[in-house]
Formats: C-alpha cells, sequence, structure tokens
C-alpha cells in the first residue's frame, strides 16, 4: 500500500510504473470499444520508443541527473535509420498484409495509424508531456541511444511475437480475433502487456 502510495505522491520518480498503468488502462478502454488490434499495440510501442529517442536527444543535455547508458554514443542516425525500417514493416505487414481479406480489421488499423482512435492519441500525448517534464524537472533518468534499449528490445520482441500471432493464430480464426469480439482482443492483447510489464520488471529489479 505504501508503495501505490508513494507512486501517487511523487509521479515523475515512479515515472515507469506510470506508462504501464496508462498505458494498460487506455488500452483496456481500447478494448472494450472495439478499437484494438496486434497493430494497434505494436504501433504504440514504436511511437513510444520514437518519442524517447526524439525528446531525449533534445533535452537530456538540459538534464543535469540524466545518465547516459549503454555504449556512451549521443547520435540517433543509426536509430532513425532502424526505426524508418520498422515503421514500413509494421505498417506494411501487420496494418495490411496480414489483414488482406479482412476489411474491419484493416479499417480499424487505418484509424490507429491516422490518429483517429482517440485512446491511441491520448497515449501518446501522455507519453510526449511526460517525457518532457522528467527532463524539464530534472529528474535522474537512464537515457540511451541504439538497437538495444529497454523499449527498442521490447518492440523487437513485440514484432517478433507480432508475426507469429498474425500468421498463426489470428489467420486461422478470423472469428473470434476482431476488434468487435472481447474475449478475442483479451487474448491477442494479452501477451503484448504481459512483455511490457516484465521489462518495467526488469527495469525496476536492475537499475
Amino acid at each position: 500500500m505504501n508503495s501505490f502510495s508513494s507512486i501517487l505522491e511523487k509521479p515523475l520518480k515512479y515515472y515507469s510504473q506510470w506508462d504501464f498503468l496508462v498505458f494498460t488502462l487506455l488500452t483496456a478502454l481500447s478494448v472494450w470499444s472495439g478499437q484494438t488490434t496486434v497493430f494497434y499495440v505494436i504501433l504504440f510501442f514504436w511511437w513510444n520508443e520514437f518519442i524517447r529517442i526524439i525528446i531525449d536527444r533534445i533535452f537530456f543535455k538540459r538534464n543535469k541527473n540524466a545518465v547516459l547508458a549503454s555504449n556512451n554514443t549521443t547520435s540517433i542516425f543509426g536509430s532513425i535509420i532502424q526505426m524508418g525500417v520498422y515503421f514500413i514493416f509494421i505498417v506494411v505487414f501487420f496494418g495490411f498484409m496480414a489483414n488482406w481479406n479482412n476489411d474491419v480489421l484493416i479499417f480499424t488499423n487505418m484509424k490507429v495509424l491516422f490518429f483517429r482512435n482517440w485512446f491511441f492519441n491520448i497515449n501518446l500525448l501522455f507519453v510526449v508531456v511526460e517525457r518532457i517534464l522528467l527532463h524539464i524537472k530534472q529528474t535522474p533518468v537512464k537515457v540511451s541511444f541504439g538497437s538495444f534499449t529497454p523499449n527498442m528490445l521490447v518492440l523487437h520482441v513485440s514484432i517478433i511475437l507480432g508475426v507469429i500471432l498474425m500468421l498463426f493464430i489470428v489467420r486461422n480464426f478470423p472469428e473470434t480475433f476482431t476488434p468487435t469480439n472481447l474475449l478475442g482482443s483479451v487474448l491477442i492483447i494479452f501477451p503484448f502487456l504481459a512483455i511490457r510489464a516484465l521489462a518495467l520488471y526488469l527495469r525496476i529489479r536492475y537499475k
């Protein structure tokens, strides 16, 4: 109980926990409203990492408590190229190819892609505001650029998991795994929540 009270009282100190709580809540509401797909989750993970890369690169030198982790590089060129390749793959494969015969899923995915899903938009806005505040308020935070940051690893694993789910499960049971089927949506989204929860645990455990 004391831990939960601390999270409420010092949101910036426990920003990782808030990330997970807000993402889980908004994703649950999106699932309940029939607006969540595998594309929704993976594209959010992509945006989450892209936003972090850009904001950290702009602000981290102004945050005296920011620590440059991993390989100590401050170049984001490699990260941007990699993120660009991922974006094309995510949109082409998860947005279209994996759902080629399912107009409902494609339409739902396009609403996410073009920012017509309010749960998705609010979650992204939270990520932007939170990350900027972390640096403005001089919050201790680890900053890293490259292919093996914590968020990038979550994205790597999520893409692999997403491909497996789309090719071997969603395609074989199209009537079950649709945005309007609550049980199907919960089952398909749960593994991604588990990945994010595991990443949060490891980040807290070994920080």
